[in-house]
């Protein structure tokens, strides 16, 4: 007997930010692959975001592993551009002395 060749489809999507997201949900190949680096199982990983099933979590660490040179420099790309808007973020807001600044009102009473 022959086994039939099958074709699994990779449940992940390129929103239009240029994020990787998985199983039509919020979660991120770089948060899977990330938690999948740091050393948790798939199943760990399926408690952590219930709402990517188990199965898809599978596909996407088999993608991850067999694409791996593609999928890094993906992951590199991400990590340079979200560092870009953090320091874009800080410049922007002024975020030096907002504790001081909250507690200060919080004791005069105002909001």
């Amino acid at each position: 007997m022959v086994a039939p060749t099958v074709r699994e489809i990779v449940p992940i999507k390129m929103n239009k930010d240029g994020a990787i997201l998985v199983s039509k949900t919020r979660a991120t190949l770089d948060t899977i692959v990330g938690a999948f680096n740091d050393g948790a199982t798939a199943e760990e990983i399926a408690h952590q975001y219930p709402s990517v099933p188990l199965a898809d979590i599978y596909s996407v660490i088999g993608y991850y592993l067999r694409q791996k040179k593609q999928v890094d420099a993906y992951l590199k790309r991400r990590a340079k551009q979200a560092k870009e808007i953090r320091k874009f973020n800080e410049e922007r807001l002024n975020t030096s002395g907002i504790r001081e600044r909250l507690l200060a009102r919080s004791k005069t009473g105002r909001k």
